[in-house]
């Protein structure tokens, strides 16, 4: 009898990949296509979900022919690329998992003003958040579990569906007469800027290494990959068109301030703009201390000397030490439990919990200040993350790796498209960088004037449902 397209198992895995990559990256897609149009913002989303899935699928691949010790992303580059490789990936991996957290702490900042209007400031939300977070982040190892993930999953998305309700509805109310919306002031850099929100909001390839060895058929994961892939990329496509379809070029650059401001020209209901920035907190408290405990554990290891004395080629130890997992979807097959009794352990010899302890204080407060530094700008902080470090962690180097294992086997044309995908990457993971950190590093004095920035001068301070303001007929 004929295997079926996708088992339980594989479904399964499909949920995992989906939780993994839905998060919020995903706030900024309906912005895209205000700052791209519709044209250059789906040529580009049509290139990164290809590249994207496509690099994904890479992973797999070289996994597939790669010993049973190479567990982890570390492992893999430098199974392909030696010990460089192993570094490469785990620098660019402990950048990713540290910027990472400095969104949140912004973004999470943002919600509370606006949940707690004439309370805090900015910057009294984020320290307060990142004490609040502390004592998880001070817990000596965690076991990031599958309810978790899809908690964290379910939170983005119906933060995402009650802000695309809100905004459709009430726009809907606002522009009876039916006014087109504008079309944004359409240049090299505000097109090319997406590709930072896009690389952020993608994301699967450090998570499948583990994923594929808790497979019991390891070979079925390019196909479930895909799948998942193909799934994501809908749903980012749905967010994308009907959050900009009633706004243009007015739509803000993250979903949820759209329904928060009376820019628009309405004034949502306040419990459910409420309700969608609590399940957005709720993501934003989740990943924050799974995504920081990779750091944590690699810098513990580098600067206090703890869990190294586990084998080199200890998959689960590895697991532990550089991967923010999900465990308990197919059980432990690698011994995983006792693994993790031995990093706990580690904590247990005199002065090592307080020294690990000190360390990641200092961690958290050194995204604070960076968080408090760049609050003003979470837009670039956001595509500055993307290009920089998820771009190369989840495009370009997967690719690389799969060229450098099977180079004598892949066909010409695909080694092409494989080459322009690192190139166009490469490129664009450069420029947005520069233009984006020279935002974060040298901003420029915003007007508060303009409230649509996106849109051409005539679009910029007004709603364009003003048909007094652009002398329109009724």
């Amino acid at each position: 009898m004929a295997s079926p397209f996708l088992t339980v198992e594989d479904i399964k895995m499909c949920f995992s990949i989906f939780c993994c990559v839905c998060g919020v990256g995903s706030l900024g897609l309906a912005g895209n296509y205000a700052s791209a149009g519709y044209a250059w913002a789906t040529a580009a989303f049509v290139f990164m979900a290809v590249a994207n899935t496509y690099a994904t699928w890479c992973i797999s691949k070289v996994l597939l022919v790669a010993p049973r010790s190479v567990f982890t992303f570390g492992d893999l580059g430098e199974w392909c690329l030696g010990v460089p490789g192993r570094y490469v990936t785990i620098i660019s991996q402990c950048l990713f998992c540290t910027l990472l957290p400095i969104v949140f702490l912004v973004l999470g900042g943002s919600l509370l003003v606006i949940l707690f209007p004439n309370s805090f400031s900015h910057t009294t939300w984020i320290v307060l958040m990142a004490i609040t977070l502390l004592p998880i982040c001070l817990v000596p190892t965690m076991k990031e579990g599958a309810g978790m993930a899809a908690a964290g999953c379910l939170g983005t998305v119906f933060a995402d569906s009650i802000a695309l309700y809100l905004l459709i509805v009430n726009m809907h109310d606002v522009n009876s007469s039916g006014v087109s919306p504008p079309s944004p002031a359409v240049d090299f850099k505000s097109v090319t800027t997406v590709f930072g929100n896009l690389a952020l909001a993608y994301g699967a390839c450090i998570i499948i290494p583990t994923l594929q060895h808790e497979h019991s058929q390891p070979e079925r994961m390019p196909r479930l990959i895909l799948v998942a892939q193909t799934l994501i990329s809908v749903f980012f496509f749905l967010v994308s068109v009907l959050g900009v379809f009633s706004t243009g070029c007015q739509t803000p650059g993250n979903l949820l301030f759209a329904i928060a401001s009376p820019n628009l020209g309405f004034t949502a209901d306040r419990g459910l703009v409420i309700l969608s920035f609590i399940f957005m907190q709720l993501h934003v408290t989740i990943a924050f201390s799974v995504i920081f405990f990779p750091v944590f554990q690699i810098l513990e290891r580098l600067f206090l000397g703890l869990h190294g004395d586990a084998p080199r080629t200890s998959t689960a130890h590895n697991l532990i030490m550089e991967t923010p997992v999900l465990d308990g979807l197919q059980g432990t097959g690698f011994g995983d439990d006792k693994v993790h009794r031995e990093v706990i352990d580690a904590y247990a010899a005199p002065g090592a919990y307080l020294k690990a302890a000190i360390l990641r204080t200092i961690m958290v407060c050194v995204c604070v200040i960076i968080a408090v530094a760049w609050k003003d700008h979470l837009g670039a902080l956001m595509d500055f993350v993307g290009a920089s470090t998820s771009s190369l962690i989840n495009m370009i180097l997967p690719i690389l790796f799969y060229l450098k294992t099977f180079w004598p086997t892949v066909s010409v044309g695909e080694k092409v498209f494989a080459v322009l995908c690192i190139a166009i990457s490469c490129f664009l993971a450069v420029y947005v960088s520069i233009q984006t950190g020279q935002e974060l590093f040298a901003p420029e004095a915003a007007n508060p004037a303009i409230l649509f920035p996106k849109c051409p001068a005539e679009y910029q301070r007004v709603v364009f449902t003003n048909t007094s303001y652009y002398a329109r007929p009724l």
